[in-house]
């Protein structure tokens, strides 16, 4: 623990506190630090000690995001040669988070406010004990703001270039069909190969057969959606775009049956080079954006959601910053005062 006589705390100390209250919440946190060690350190005293890393955290990235908004060169992190030549894939996706309505009481309704995630992941593969080829995500970095789009565009592409965005074989992004989500690709990674989430455009055109049939529950209408599904994931999205321009073009829709076939087909019209599946998966590229919505749940969900909490918004970026940290593997890189034999290695998800 490193604490010497008559000594209080440590640095050894802190870095266990805030790793503990990275993955529960603060009272579970100092339960099982006075279980494990026998020392008593109030939940109160954890929220103190990550107000004060995570400044350190958030001075840091700070400092990285204006060096790269001055021009200066990225450092790109080490990465084993294997790894490198494997495609890249990003994504990003937002989730909700409740915060207090008022600073320093939980008076109030709750204020739903959106975090967004970004993910990024080498694409490999791992056999199973069955012998079977599966895909496995290899070092696997996030980003998290609460902020809007243009908050979160270049610590999103501070991280992409600390992983090889420029030098990665392919570079594949991977989202649904969020405007918001795809002006992120727009201005960062226009070059790389775009995937529409298979299952949110399949989504839609369950809107369009709820508004052709009325309903999705009839034959007819089951018929129908598994018709444009097989379609649109077998190489055919133009004869599904086809077929919704011309039933835009018959007489006598209701109002809210044409508005909803109006907006499926422009969805599908500007998303017609993202949902190219058939092509995607010759590729060996995920069809869904399944690796960022896991990524929210695991990284915010399971900490930020629990039940009764709600967050400051300082409490809140101090400890997603260290949650980061520890997620990325440089949770040890905000103690640089504790010896590395006592911290290697760190729990990492």
């Amino acid at each position: 623990m490193g604490i010497a006589p008559y000594q209080q705390s440590s640095e050894e100390l802190v870095r266990l506190g805030c790793l503990l209250s990275v993955m529960m919440p603060y009272a579970q946190a100092s339960e099982v630090l006075r279980q494990w060690s026998g020392l008593s350190v109030s939940a109160g005293s954890l929220w103190n000690w990550v107000q004060t890393v995570g400044q350190r955290a958030k001075a840091s990235l700070t400092e990285a995001l204006s060096a790269q908004a001055s021009g200066d060169t990225v450092v790109t992190e080490p990465i084993d040669d294997l790894v490198a030549a494997l495609p890249l894939a990003i994504g990003a996706d937002g989730v909700m988070v409740p915060f207090r309505p008022t600073p320093k009481t939980p008076v109030g309704a709750i204020q739903w406010r959106e975090v967004k995630v970004g993910i990024l992941a080498r694409l490999g593969t791992r056999v199973t004990r069955a012998g079977e080829t599966v895909p496995q995500l290899l070092r696997r970095r996030l980003v998290a703001v609460l902020g809007t789009i243009d908050d979160f565009i270049p610590p999103l592409q501070l991280e992409a270039t600390r992983q090889g965005v420029d030098t990665a074989p392919l570079v594949v992004w991977l989202s649904d069909g969020g405007r918001g989500f795809w002006r992120v690709y727009h201005t960062c990674f226009a070059t790389a190969i775009a995937v529409l989430d298979f299952f949110h455009a399949a989504g839609h055109l369950a809107r369009a057969t709820q508004a052709l049939f009325g309903t999705l529950t009839s034959a007819e209408a089951q018929a129908w959606f598994r018709r444009w599904r097989h379609l649109l994931r077998h190489g055919q999205a133009h004869q599904v775009r086809r077929a919704l321009t011309q039933l835009i073009h018959l007489p006598g829709w209701s109002t809210s049956a044409f508005a909803t076939l109006l907006q499926v087909q422009a969805y599908f019209q500007r998303h017609h080079q993202h949902t190219r599946y058939q092509h995607f998966e010759r590729l060996g590229l995920p069809l869904g954006s399944g690796l960022v919505e896991s990524a929210c749940k695991w990284l915010i969900q399971q900490r930020f959601k629990g039940v009764g909490m709600r967050w400051s918004e300082d409490g809140f970026n101090h400890l997603i910053l260290l949650r980061l940290a520890w997620a990325n593997d440089r949770f040890d890189d905000l103690f640089p005062s504790v010896p590395r034999s006592l911290t290697n290695p760190s729990p990492n998800l």
